[in-house]
């Protein structure tokens, strides 16, 4: 995947958004360029995505455009199929027996993997006491009470709780954290910064020495030759580090397991930090289109980068969090039983089952979502049914 140099914006044949959609962009911008401003000229790229995708009102995800479905930018496993969110719910109803039947849910869009979870436990008698669902933006939080009101036991967060014994859900929330973007250069690693050039565009500059904690977390890092451009995670690093807080705090306080379950596209550290993947992962979504322009119209669309799991599982570790498994989403999805599931819908009623047989086969084909896309599973107190463990990889963290 490509990152630099991204393309001119004008050269982008991409869909022409509305003129509320243009102003809302260019309010984002200013808000940008104030802060670039105020900044002696130069600000993190870190900054830079953390503002376009979460500024207040304006930020992607905190904005009011559509994001998800055949609508919106991209779609992801909930929205292809209630069978991932009821796949879910079976895991879930196992660890239940270890942790609180409690879930936190991180990230969750519109709503759907807490509505088909929610449902299948309905459907197949699962006790549940109550999901948390921890959501900033207001505009989010508004489309998931509509689609939910029907559900009770949906309790909505501002902020994560200091301590909590349950299972803790996060599907494709890692890739859309903030990154630093580092470049090997001839005098060393440099962080890449986000600044005006003379024509009023926002482009990178490595401009500062990357600090040494960022540099960690490219294995072999002085082997890469200068002109080397990657991500580092350091946001989501931090965020699994307050998850793990929370989980032994919960544990430490009633005894209970606590578990974490992440389900994203990414790789272990030694394959995502490759010689060939010379311009990093970083890529845009608008539309349904993929680009790897970063300042195309901020605020429109989707940032995101692969995700670092070598780095998520040992901050985990770090914090004494167990890695109870990493594996495919194919492979946990399979175990888990989602076959079982598609065919509580009868073969011959062609219309409900072939729809949602190809679903299953986007989910888990290595040739769709089903290799890119890993599981990782960290815990206290906690232990995974055999069966989830068959396809672990956790040897290549």
């Amino acid at each position: 995947m490509r990152l630099l140099n991204p393309t001119p914006n004008n050269k982008l044949s991409l869909p022409v958004p509305s003129a509320d959609a243009q102003a809302a962009s260019s309010a984002l911008r200013q808000v940008i360029c104030a802060e670039i401003a105020a900044n002696a000229g130069a600000i993190s790229f870190a900054r830079y995505m953390e503002l376009a995708l979460y500024a207040p009102q304006l930020g992607y995800y905190s904005g009011g455009a559509i994001k998800l479905g055949k609508d919106g930018d991209f779609t992801t496993s909930p929205e292809m199929s209630a069978l991932f969110g009821a796949t879910l719910a079976q895991v879930c109803a196992k660890l239940f027996l270890q942790t609180s039947a409690n879930i936190m849910e991180f990230g969750a869009g519109s709503g759907r993997l807490a509505f088909d979870f929610l449902s299948e436990c309905q459907t197949s008698g699962i006790a549940l006491e109550r999901y948390f669902i921890v959501e900033l933006s207001g505009e989010l939080r508004a489309r998931q009470e509509e689609l939910l009101k029907d559900f009770p036991q949906v309790v909505w967060l501002q902020t994560m709780p200091a301590a909590f014994s349950g299972v803790v859900l996060g599907n494709e929330v890692l890739d859309a954290m903030p990154v630093a973007l580092l470049k090997k250069t001839a005098q060393g690693w440099a962080e890449l910064d986000v600044v005006l050039d003379a024509q009023g565009a926002f482009v990178l500059q490595a401009s500062r020495q990357a600090a040494a904690q960022l540099v960690a977390q490219i294995p072999d890092a002085e082997n890469f030759a200068p002109g080397y451009t990657t991500e580092v995670h350091a946001v989501a690093v931090g965020f699994m580090h307050s998850v793990a807080q929370m989980l032994l705090v919960g544990h430490s306080q009633n005894g209970k397991a606590g578990v974490a379950i992440w389900l994203d596209y990414g790789f272990p550290a030694h394959e995502y930090y490759l010689d060939q993947r010379i311009q990093g992962t970083l890529m845009c979504h608008y539309r349904h289109h993929a680009h790897p322009d970063p300042f195309y119209l901020p605020g429109l669309q989707d940032i995101t980068a692969h995700v670092d799991f070598t780095a998520i599982a040992s901050a985990a570790l770090e914090d004494g969090l167990e890695l109870l498994a990493y594996t495919s989403q194919a492979g946990f999805l399979l175990e888990a039983g989602i076959g079982e599931i598609l065919l509580r819908i009868p073969v011959d009623d062609v219309r409900r089952y072939l729809p949602a047989a190809n679903a299953l086969q986007k989910l888990v084909s290595p040739a769709e979502m089903g290799e890119l896309f890993k599981v990782l599973v960290v815990g206290c107190g906690a232990q995974l049914a055999p069966e989830l463990q068959r396809h672990d990889r956790s040897h290549r963290l």
